[in-house]
C-alpha cells in the first residue's frame, strides 16, 4: 500500500471512469462478477497511475454494486481484497471504508451486520489505522453495542476499551469524550471499578468549565465585529465562500454524565468528600440552577456528603463555605443540620436521630435498617447512616477536648451517650487520625486531653512570661517617670522657701 502522501497522477482516467461505472451498473443486474471484474481492470490502471479521484470512485462503485445486489459476502471479500492491492492509495481505501460504513444500517440481519463490521475492523487495522481511526472507532462502538444487547458485558467492555481515542487527532473532542464516557459506563456495569477510575482520568474537566455570561454590551460588540469581518472578507473575494464560524458546543449533557459516573465511583469507595465536590460541580450548571427540583436535590446531597466526610482541614474549610451558601434556605432541614457541625456545642445523637432521622431516611442516601435480604444500595444507605452517627460522635469528642483538660470516663460516656468500650474506640480513632490529643488512664478511669509538655517547653514558656513581665515593669517605670516630669513643669508650682 502506498504512503499517505498524495501523488500527482500520471494520467487522468475520469472520462473512462464516467463511462464504465454506468455500464457496470447495468451489467451487475444480470452478472455481478463480470461487472466487478470490468471495474477491477480499470481500477488497476488508475491505481498504477496514482489517479486518486478515479480510484476512489471505482472502489466505492464496486462495494456499492455488491450492496445493491444484496451480495454482502461478496462485498466483504472485495473490501478485504481491494485494500490489500499492491500500491493501493490509502485515501482511496478511506473513501471505500466510509462508504461501507454507510451500508451497516441497511444489513438484513445481525449476522450479516456482524460480518460487515468484522471486515471493516480487519481492513482498518495496522498502518492504515491512522487514516481511518475515526471510522474504526465508530465501527468498534457499534460492535460493542451489539455485544451489550446480547448481554455479554465483558466482551463489550473489552472491545471498546482497547481503543485509545484520546490519541486520535482527527476525532472531535466531543466525540472523544463520549467514547471515554461509554468505556467508563461499561466498566462500572461489569464491576471493574479500578479500570473505570483509570479511564475517567483521561477526561480533562476544564472542557466542562462553565463559560461566563456575556453582558448585552459585549454581545452587541461581538455582533458588530462579526458583521464587519464578514464585510471585509466579502470585499476581498466574492467568489470564495466565507467559512461559517463553528458554534459554541454545549457540553452540559456530557458534564452531567461525567459527574454522575464520578459520584458513583466515589460512593462505591465511600469517598464522601469527593462525592461532595462532584455534586458542587453539578450545582454549578445552568440547567440545574434553572430547575428548582434538581437544584434542591443537589443542594441536599452536597450537605449530606460534606457532613459524612471525615474531619480534616479541607473538609472543615469546605463545610464552612457550604454553610454560607444563600441557597441553603431552600433546604431548611439540611441547613439546620449542617450548621450544628460548625458550632462548638455537643450534639446528642438520640436527639439528632429523632429530629433529623425520619427526614434523612426518606431520601436514597440514608436508611436506618438494612435486613439481610435487602439490596446493595439499601445496605450502603444504612452504612452511610451509621457513618453519620460516627461523625456526630467525633464532633462531640472534639468539643469535649476543646473545653476539658481532664475528664473522668463515666462523665465522658454520659456526654457522648456511649458505653465505655465505644468511647475508647472513638477516642483512639481520633488520636490515630491526629485530630485530637488524648491519653486514657484506665486504672484511674481518667481521660487527659492536655498534651504533656517537656521541661524545655515549660522553661521556654516561663522565660517568655518573665520577658513579658519585665517589659511591663519597664513600661510602668517609664510612665511613672513621665508623670513626675510633667508634674514638675506644671505652671504655678514655685520653689519651696
Amino acid at each position: 500500500m502506498s504512503e499517505g502522501r498524495i501523488l500527482k497522477p500520471d494520467k487522468d482516467f475520469s472520462q473512462e471512469t464516467d463511462k464504465q461505472i454506468p455500464e457496470a451498473q447495468e451489467l451487475a443486474k444480470s452478472d455481478l462478477t463480470s461487472a466487478i471484474e470490468k471495474l477491477s481492470l480499470l481500477e488497476k490502471q488508475t491505481r498504477q497511475a496514482s489517479d486518486l479521484a478515479s480510484t476512489s470512485r471505482l472502489l466505492v462503485a464496486i462495494v456499492t454494486l455488491c450492496k445493491e445486489q444484496g451480495d454482502w459476502s461478496m462485498m466483504n471479500e472485495q473490501v478485504l481484497l481491494l485494500s490489500k492491492k499492491h500500491g493501493q492509495l490509502k485515501q482511496a481505501t478511506t473513501k471505500m471504508v466510509q462508504a461501507v460504513m454507510g451500508f451497516i444500517d441497511d444489513t438484513p440481519n445481525k449476522d450479516v451486520k456482524l460480518s460487515v463490521i468484522e471486515a471493516l475492523r480487519t481492513v482498518t487495522e495496522g498502518k492504515i489505522e491512522i487514516f481511518v481511526e475515526v471510522e474504526r472507532a465508530r465501527v468498534t462502538r457499534i460492535l460493542s453495542d451489539m455485544k451489550k444487547e446480547q448481554g455479554d458485558l465483558n466482551a463489550a467492555a473489552e472491545i471498546l476499551c482497547e481503543l485509545q481515542v484520546e490519541t486520535f487527532g482527527s476525532m472531535e473532542r466531543r466525540e472523544k469524550t463520549e467514547f471515554i464516557l461509554e468505556q467508563v459506563t461499561l466498566c462500572i456495569e461489569k464491576g471493574d471499578w479500578t479500570q473505570a477510575s483509570i479511564l475517567s482520568r483521561k477526561i480533562n474537566t476544564k472542557y466542562f468549565s462553565r463559560k461566563p455570561k456575556k453582558t448585552p454590551e459585549q454581545e452587541a460588540k461581538e455582533k458588530a465585529d462579526l458583521e464587519e469581518k464578514k464585510k471585509k472578507e466579502k470585499a476581498k473575494s466574492t467568489e470564495e465562500e466565507i467559512p461559517k464560524e463553528k458554534p459554541v458546543d454545549d457540553v452540559t449533557d456530557l458534564k452531567l454524565r461525567y459527574y454522575e459516573q464520578q459520584i458513583t465511583l466515589a460512593k462505591h469507595e465511600s469517598k464522601y468528600l469527593d462525592a461532595c465536590k462532584h455534586y458542587r460541580q453539578v450545582l454549578d450548571t445552568e440547567s440545574v440552577e434553572n430547575n428548582p427540583d434538581q437544584l434542591k436535590a443537589v443542594l441536599q446531597r452536597v450537605i449530606y456528603y460534606i457532613i459524612l466526610a471525615p474531619h480534616n482541614n479541607e473538609q472543615s474549610d469546605l463545610l464552612h463555605r457550604i454553610v454560607k451558601d444563600t441557597r441553603n434556605s431552600q433546604v431548611a432541614t439540611e441547613a439546620a443540620l449542617v450548621k450544628l457541625f460548625t458550632i462548638s456545642e455537643l450534639m446528642r445523637w438520640p436527639l439528632i436521630s429523632q429530629r433529623f432521622g425520619p427526614h434523612l431516611c426518606n431520601t436514597d442516601v440514608f436508611a436506618q435498617n438494612a435486613p439481610p435480604t435487602s439490596s446493595d444500595e439499601q445496605k450502603q444507605a444504612h452504612a452511610r447512616f451509621e457513618d453519620l452517627r460516627k461523625r456526630v460522635i467525633e464532633h462531640n469528642v472534639r468539643v469535649v477536648a476543646k473545653y476539658y483538660t481532664q475528664i473522668r470516663m463515666p462523665r465522658l460516656c454520659q456526654l457522648l451517650d456511649l458505653d465505655e468500650e465505644e468511647t475508647e474506640k472513638y477516642i483512639s480513632q481520633l488520636v490515630t487520625d491526629k485530630t485530637v490529643y488524648a491519653k486514657i488512664d484506665r486504672p484511674a478511669r481518667v481521660v487527659t486531653f492536655a498534651k504533656a509538655r517537656s521541661a524545655d517547653e515549660v522553661l521556654n514558656e516561663w522565660s517568655s512570661d518573665m520577658r513579658s513581665l519585665l517589659g511591663l515593669l519597664e513600661r510602668i517605670d517609664h510612665l511613672i517617670t513621665k508623670e513626675e516630669m510633667m508634674a514638675r513643669i506644671q505652671p504655678g508650682v514655685g520653689k519651696v522657701r
